[in-house]
């Protein structure tokens, strides 16, 4: 039974929302990161340098931890050189998933990302062969980020085969940008959503090459927390999304207009805003589903 979950990176923005969630459901945390601690909801902060394989091991022993999530990566790639940016991603999760292994914790949740699939930051076009994308669409990155999110999803498989050293169930999740009230008001409400409202403010390839995914925080946390209550065994990779788009035009018209050449798995009825990701996976081994909308808050 799961009591305390180390949760590196919980000075960020994403890990404070989660260990004020897991708290709150219940659980002990340890919040193991860099710098000083900056939320106060933790029952132990550990000062780790995640890239430092012997802090990991030391903090992970020390946190008694029964689950690790492990979110303490950088979140965007712009302010490092790309070497960093991948280590930040790929040896980060090795160093989380071996210590884990050695020390016989169970449960591992892994930040992976939208970027894993060859979207997000790629200065070029998204390449999309079937929609709404799922977990077996190919993955076709190229910057230092979207590779280390591949990597450490490939990193996961390798543990996930051994018999022993490693843990028992691990998920990695595959984030779009998550957002709160505010961001979701500044960003979706305030602006125009439309395709030639983004084509005019600039934004639009960044929203395509996301497939204008989102997520808010109250449904990322749910999830992580039932991430850390499964137990199956071996590497489950997983999309996360809202279950809406971030545009005010229409699924059917998005996919039309941007994506005439890709293959349409069902149908998108006219009017709706159904997600371009396939989050049944997600439902099918968590029991979870997306409920919040951003146009359901303006």
């Amino acid at each position: 039974m799961t009591e305390t979950i180390a949760v590196t990176g919980g000075n960020g923005r994403v890990g404070r929302a989660v260990l004020e969630h897991l708290s709150a459901e219940g659980y002990r945390t340890a919040n193991l990161s860099r710098g000083k601690r900056d939320e106060p909801h933790s029952d132990a902060y550990l000062t780790t340098d995640l890239l430092d394989a012997g802090e990991v091991y030391g903090s992970v022993a020390k946190s008694d931890a029964d689950a690790v999530v492990h979110l303490g990566m950088l979140p965007t790639p712009e302010a490092t050189p790309g070497y960093r940016t991948f280590e930040s991603n790929a040896m980060s999760s090795y160093h989380v998933l071996e210590a884990a292994g050695e020390l016989g914790v169970e449960t591992v949740t892994l930040a992976s990302s939208f970027s894993a699939i060859g979207g997000g930051f790629e200065p070029d076009p998204i390449t999309v062969d079937y929609l709404p994308v799922d977990e077996s669409h190919r993955l076709t990155p190229s910057t230092p980020y979207g590779m280390g999110k591949q990597t450490l999803e490939t990193v996961a498989d390798g543990f996930a085969r051994r018999d022993e050293g490693a843990p028992r169930t691990i998920t990695s999740l595959r984030f779009p940008w998550v957002v709160d009230d505010e961001m979701a008001r500044e960003t979706f409400v305030e602006t125009d959503r439309t395709l030639s409202g983004m084509r005019e403010s600039g934004s639009l390839h960044g929203q395509r090459n996301t497939l204008f995914t989102y997520a808010h925080t109250s449904d990322v946390v749910d999830l992580v927390r039932r991430t850390v209550e499964a137990s199956f065994d071996g590497h489950e990779r997983v999309w996360v999304s809202a279950p809406d788009t971030s545009a005010e035009t229409p699924s059917e018209e998005l996919v039309a207009e941007l994506f005439d050449d890709v293959t349409v798995r069902g149908d998108f009825p006219e009017d709706d805003h159904a997600a371009l990701v396939d989050t049944s996976k997600a439902t099918a081994l968590f029991d979870w589903e997306p409920t919040w909308r951003w146009r359901q808050h303006d």
